[in-house]
C-alpha cells in the first residue's frame, strides 16, 4: 500500500512537470478555460442570474468547465498517448500497480485543478471582494469531481484510437459541460425533459456544490437563500450521492474499456 502511494506521488510529479514543459498542453488545459470564462462573463456582465450578478454566477460555475479541461481532456490525451507509445504497458509490467498508475494521474490532475480553482478564487476576490464561504466543501467537491472525470477519461481513452484524434473526440463532452451544466445559466431556464437531463449530467452536482461553497447561498435547490456551513453540507448530500452513483458507473466503464496496450486494427 505504501509503495503504491509513493509510486502515485512520483507519477503525479512527473505529470505536472510534463504539463509545465509542454506549452501546448499548458495552454489547452490551463489558459483556455480561463479565456472561455472571461468570454462568458462578458456575455453576462450586465444581468442578474439566480439572485447574483451574472459575472459572479459564471465565475462560480467555471470550476465545472475547468474540470473538463484540467482533468478530462488532459487525461484522455495523456492516457491515449502513453498507451500508443507503450508507456502504459511498461508501467504495468514494472513496479507500479494499476491503482498507482491511475492514482498518480488523478493526483496530478487534482493538484492542477486545485491550482486553477485557487486562481479563480483570487479572480473573484479581486473583482467582487468575495472569499469562498466553505473551503472544505469546495475541496471535497473538487476531489470527487477529479476522481469522477479521471475514471471517465480512463474509459474514454479506451475508445479513442490515437492521440491525434483525442483532440477531436473530447469535444462533445466539453460541449455538454458548457451547454448542459449550469456553468453560465441556471437549470430552471432549461425547458422540460432537457432540464431533468441537465440535472443528471455528471458535472452538474459539482458545479452546484462548488457555487454554493463559494457564495454561501443555496444554489443546490436554486432558491439562493443564505445557508450556514452545516446547512450547506446537508443540502449537498443528495448531490454527493449522485456523484457517487456516477463514480460507480465510470469505475465499471474504466475497468471494461481502459487499455494498457495500443489498439489493433
Amino acid at each position: 500500500m505504501r509503495t503504491d502511494v509513493l509510486h502515485a506521488v512520483r507519477l503525479a510529479r512527473t505529470d505536472l512537470r510534463l504539463v509545465v514543459r509542454n506549452t501546448t498542453v499548458a495552454a489547452n488545459v490551463v489558459l483556455l478555460p480561463l479565456l472561455m470564462a472571461w468570454m462568458l462573463t462578458q456575455a453576462q456582465a450586465d444581468v442578474s442570474v439566480a439572485g447574483v450578478p451574472g459575472r459572479l454566477f459564471v465565475l462560480t460555475g467555471v470550476p465545472g468547465l475547468m474540470l473538463g479541461f484540467a482533468v478530462f481532456v488532459n487525461l484522455v490525451n495523456s492516457f491515449t498517448a502513453r498507451r500508443e507509445e507503450l508507456v502504459l504497458k511498461r508501467l504495468r509490467g514494472g513496479q507500479p500497480s494499476a491503482a498507482a498508475v491511475l492514482g498518480g494521474a488523478a493526483l496530478g490532475a487534482f493538484v492542477l485543478y486545485l491550482g486553477q480553482v485557487a486562481v479563480l478564487g483570487v479572480w473573484i476576490h479581486r473583482t467582487d471582494g468575495i472569499l469562498p464561504a466553505n473551503v472544505p466543501l469546495l475541496v471535497v467537491a473538487a476531489l470527487l469531481g477529479t476522481v469522477l472525470f479521471c475514471l471517465f477519461a480512463a474509459a474514454f481513452s479506451g475508445i479513442t484510437p490515437n492521440a491525434e484524434l483525442a483532440q477531436i473526440t473530447v469535444l462533445p463532452v466539453i460541449m455538454v459541460i458548457v451547454f448542459g451544466a449550469p456553468v453560465a445559466f441556471p437549470l430552471n431556464t432549461v425547458p422540460g425533459p432537457l432540464g431533468v437531463l441537465s440535472d443528471l449530467v455528471p458535472v452538474t452536482p459539482v458545479v452546484k456544490i462548488m457555487r454554493t461553497a463559494f457564495l454561501g447561498t443555496d444554489h443546490l435547490s436554486g432558491s439562493g437563500e443564505p445557508l450556514t456551513a452545516i446547512e450547506q453540507w446537508t443540502a449537498a448530500l443528495p448531490h454527493v450521492a449522485i456523484l457517487l452513483a456516477w463514480l460507480a458507473v465510470f469505475a465499471l466503464l474504466a475497468r471494461w474499456l481502459f487499455r494498457w496496450e495500443p489498439r489493433r486494427g
